[in-house]
């Protein structure tokens, strides 16, 4: 089975893919092409042949209104989204698509059909964040976890993945096992290199109620336990959101739960020496409840639960409503669940979807995606 999936294969995935894009971007018919929207009804997937499309439909292995991308990263001309197992039924993870075809956007496995398949712990389980950094590097986070939306199974130990995007060769394989408990439940992701070239990884931790500090070069890594007065305000602990922010010369990690009232930073060189005791600084209170979807430079970009509009906050300025920046509305029936930035075009992007009636089992064919342009808040990388 497994010389099956490794072959080369054709499929169209019918998730229904709305991508908006510049003129001369990715994903375009041909060189010559001139528009500013492409539209998508499917996407391709290759499988060596249609027996084995039928073999995945029919032993459950592909479920076609279970696959949602949450998460996006732009490289040169390709965009690369996480399929999270939320749901049974979805053949990959992580996937990147370069180009249409008359069947869509071609969206192929990466790095390879090896990676993918479930059960296999040298493979890829469930992505729930990725980043692909300056140097071409793609950092994903593998919780281990599949199906956490129906019947939540461990498969595997979580890990990081580190990548490099342009041979799709796997560097290294860090296992967080010894850094989390059994009820770990793995989010969020950054990667932080310092001036002299040392490499950290943060990992929001929100069962826990920590972070994870890896140090890359030294092999080794801590857990932040991070103060009660975090949770101050959850019901639950829910959503542990991370921003990783560069601005005016320092760099700082922000974070916050889903429905706490308040947003936090710390010093990222206090995280790099280990020396976080009494160094968290309060930032402000949410004047509701903030979904966190992407951050740049100094900026954090969010939208506030069961709304569409995008905001971006400046962390230059005092955290109140007064600084937060209207910079995008969603199109009707669409919730954006990533921003990120395309360094080839000086753009960000929306990753949107009709997550909402996803986690309804309401999708119809499949699920509604769309990538667009998040006009005049791009900011040059340092």
């Amino acid at each position: 089975m497994r010389s099956l999936i490794i072959a080369s294969f054709l499929l169209c995935f019918v998730i229904n893919i709305d991508i908006t894009l510049g003129s001369r971007d990715v994903l375009l018919r041909s060189e010559s092409t001139k528009v500013s929207t492409v539209n998508f009804t499917a996407a391709c997937i290759n499988f060596p042949c249609k027996t084995t499309k039928e073999l995945f439909k029919s032993s459950g292995r592909y479920i076609i209104t279970n696959n949602i991308a949450t998460r996006l990263q732009m490289y040169k001309d390709c965009a690369y989204v996480a399929f999270q197992r939320y749901k049974p039924g979805v053949p990959m993870t992580l996937g990147v698509t370069c180009k249409t075809t008359s069947c869509g956007a071609v969206f192929d496995p990466f790095p390879c059909w090896t990676y993918q398949e479930v059960g296999n712990c040298d493979a890829l389980q469930s992505v729930s964040d990725m980043v692909i950094d300056k140097n071409g590097i793609m950092w994903a986070l593998d919780s281990g976890i599949t199906e956490s939306m129906t019947e939540p199974t461990r498969r595997c130990k979580p890990k990081i993945f580190v990548m490099n995007v342009n041979t799709k060769k796997v560097l290294r394989i860090i296992n967080l096992d010894k850094l989390t408990v059994s009820n770990s439940r793995l989010q969020y992701l950054k990667v932080d290199y310092t001036r002299d070239g040392r490499c950290f990884v943060y990992v929001s931790d929100a069962a826990t109620r920590s972070i994870i500090v890896y140090d890359v070069q030294a092999k080794r890594g801590y857990r932040l336990v991070l103060p009660k007065t975090v949770v101050q305000g959850c019901s639950k602990r829910d959503v542990l959101y991370l921003a990783l922010i560069t601005c005016n010369g320092k760099t700082k990690l922000y974070f916050t739960y889903l429905s706490a009232k308040k947003v936090y930073s710390i010093d990222a060189e206090h995280l790099h020496r280990g020396n976080t005791k009494g160094r968290i600084v309060e930032v402000g209170t949410k004047p509701e409840d903030m979904i966190w979807v992407g951050d740049d430079g100094c900026y954090i970009y969010f939208r506030y639960a069961a709304k569409s509009d995008v905001y971006r906050y400046d962390t230059s300025t005092c955290f109140k409503p007064n600084n937060f920046l209207l910079v995008f509305g969603s199109e009707a029936g669409l919730l954006t669940t990533h921003v990120a930035p395309d360094h080839q075009r000086n753009k960000m992007r929306a990753l949107q979807s009709n997550f909402h009636d996803f986690i309804r089992n309401e999708v119809g064919c499949g699920v509604k995606h769309q990538i667009s342009d998040i006009q005049g808040c791009y900011v040059q990388p340092n």
